[in-house]
């Protein structure tokens, strides 16, 4: 009798925990196609899973206009992984925690082919430029350097910094804004400059996760570079490792989405 009512009692114990077990959607800003993001941070997924026992699917978007639109009505944002601007605004404005962040900073490079080489970005103006759609981060720092609207480049859309420094290449575009990390991995593109840094890609969670969960998350992703599965995921991502952050790391940065249509 004793057996089985620890038998019971073990079972009611299982069913317990899988009664608590949540399915969780990780949102990542769209740098790639759909289909590539999917692919390229399941391996993310697949370890959050492992390591905190909730299923944690990844939410791709089509591009910068659904996910910002899809962000402000929060669908699909339970957990998200994106650029400083857009992580500071769900701080400020909808209450979110920064659980880590990607080591560094980031900065954006204005590239044209080594064939036309120009020393000042105002030799872009009426020039077809290529950029991923705003509100990414490369377009508005494009957008930014020419406030005057008389006084702008012709922009063409890329789907992603790779595909703008290609259409570089090919001529398709004058120039492109592209991730000064990237430039390097392109043969015949000249830097024009390279705007101000900004802290790199955060990994926040909503208010809706409960703190539980968001401490899971936090201590998977910190102690990851210092276990195999974690530095498994760390290689098929090509992270160096997840950093220690906080709200104060991103404040101000969501000044750059202030002229965003539902800012």
């Amino acid at each position: 009798m004793r057996v089985t009512r620890a038998m019971f009692a073990a079972l009611l114990l299982a069913k317990s925990a899988t009664l608590l077990a949540m399915d969780l959607s990780l949102s990542i800003q769209p740098v790639l196609p759909k289909s590539e993001i999917l692919k390229a941070y399941q391996p993310l997924a697949d370890y959050l899973s492992k390591q905190t026992g909730h299923t944690i699917r990844i939410k791709a978007h089509s591009n910068f206009l659904t996910y910002w639109s899809s962000m402000r009505q929060k669908k699909g944002f339970d957990l998200v992984l994106d650029a400083a601007h857009f992580s500071d605004y769900r701080v400020a404005k909808m209450d979110y925690e920064i659980l880590a962040k990607l080591p560094d900073s980031v900065s954006f490079s204005v590239v044209t082919h080594t064939d036309n080489l120009i020393f000042d970005v105002d030799e872009l103006v009426l020039q077809k430029v290529a950029t991923m759609v705003s509100p990414s981060v490369g377009a508005i720092r494009l957008l930014s350097l020419f406030p005057d609207p008389m006084r702008q480049p012709k922009i063409i859309y890329a789907r992603d910094s790779a595909d703008a420094a290609k259409k570089v290449l090919d001529k398709t575009a004058f120039a492109a804004i592209i991730p000064t990390a990237l430039v390097g991995g392109f043969e015949g593109l000249n830097t024009v400059m390279t705007t101000q840094s900004l802290p790199h890609m955060a990994f926040s969670a909503a208010p809706e996760v409960p703190a539980g969960v968001r401490d899971k998350i936090r201590r998977a992703l910190l102690t990851a570079r210092d276990t195999v599965t974690g530095r498994e995921m760390l290689s098929k991502l090509n992270f160096a490792a997840f950093e220690a952050a906080s709200a104060k790391n991103y404040t101000g940065q969501k000044a750059l989405l202030s002229h965003e249509l539902g800012y």
